[in-house]
């Protein structure tokens, strides 16, 4: 199973939106740690989706698993990962964009699905050797939601509670080939392949689409570097402070920590996000 790796810091600066509100799902006292059954009006039951509750102490752990600090209620892991036991946990999925080890087995199987530039080369994240997956239509939407969806399912299946689909903003990188409509869409027929399996569902990054997150269906967010760009801020208002905040230096996380720590939970890591005991392993909270 492949790991992920984080998008690098300083890459580009975003744009700001003034939002007010978001997303209210009451989830009660404290972390619910398992898929609760609800029943629909139809008398079918199906599982709860339950987001994170705001300001739990988080820890992001997506380039390898290991004990949680004392005190962490909620962590973030690879789908390929274990959650961890009584915590909340929020599944990692790279969802527009493909794993440099997965390339192969997209060409030799979904070649279609990888965007192309005029030469017929796949377009790539040159940061990160990750070609994009091609969001551009709604019969190829419809392909990669097959694929990406069954990897939710394992999510689920596996024993987590919410997910967090990555790369939202590859329409950025896509050399206008994708339009911010084209991932909305997309995200949308994810957020409803989460809520069907009981998971709830994060929006990873880009204030561009803080608008749109109650058509998609998003129900917290992921801000990475969001002390270094302002927009901390506007992801507590959309998100009623369930936010799991990830800073990449020192001079970020305090400036995140001054911003929102007292009501959202805010975690240093190191870019690489390795395990403890690892080499490079930073781990500090607000």
């Amino acid at each position: 199973m492949p790991h992920p790796i984080v998008r690098p810091p300083l890459r580009r600066n975003r744009v700001l939106a003034a939002l007010a509100g978001g997303i209210a799902v009451a989830v009660g006292a404290g972390l619910l740690l398992s898929h609760a059954a609800a029943t629909d009006p139809s008398g079918n039951t199906a599982p709860e989706v339950v987001p994170p509750t705001a300001n739990a102490a988080f820890d992001y752990q997506i380039g390898g698993a290991y004990t949680p600090p004392a005190g962490v209620g909620a962590v973030s892991r690879d789908r390929g990962a274990l959650p961890a036991e009584g915590l909340y946990n929020v599944c990692y999925v790279n969802a527009f964009q493909a794993q440099p080890d997965a390339l192969g087995r997209w060409e030799k199987d979904d070649a279609d699905l990888l965007l192309r530039d005029t030469d017929g080369d796949p377009v790539m994240d040159e940061d990160w050797g990750e070609a994009l997956l091609d969001t551009s239509t709604a019969g190829k939407r419809a392909r990669l939601a097959k694929i990406v969806g069954d990897w939710i399912d394992g999510c689920a299946k596996s024993g987590f509670q919410g997910v967090e689909p990555d790369n939202l903003d590859s329409y950025e990188r896509s050399g206008g080939l994708l339009a911010p409509a084209d991932n909305a869409a997309f995200a949308k027929l994810l957020a409803d392949r989460a809520h069907a399996a009981g998971l709830a569902i994060g929006q990873k990054n880009t204030t561009d689409l803080l608008g749109q997150r109650t058509e998609i269906g998003f129900d917290f967010a992921v801000a990475e570097e969001c002390g270094r760009y302002d927009e901390c801020a506007n992801y507590a208002s959309a998100y009623d402070d369930k936010v799991f905040v990830v800073e990449y230096t020192a001079g970020d996380f305090e400036k995140a920590c001054s911003s929102v720590g007292a009501k959202v939970s805010v975690v240093r890591r190191d870019l690489g996000v390795v395990a403890a005991g690892r080499p490079g392993h930073v781990f500090r909270a607000c």
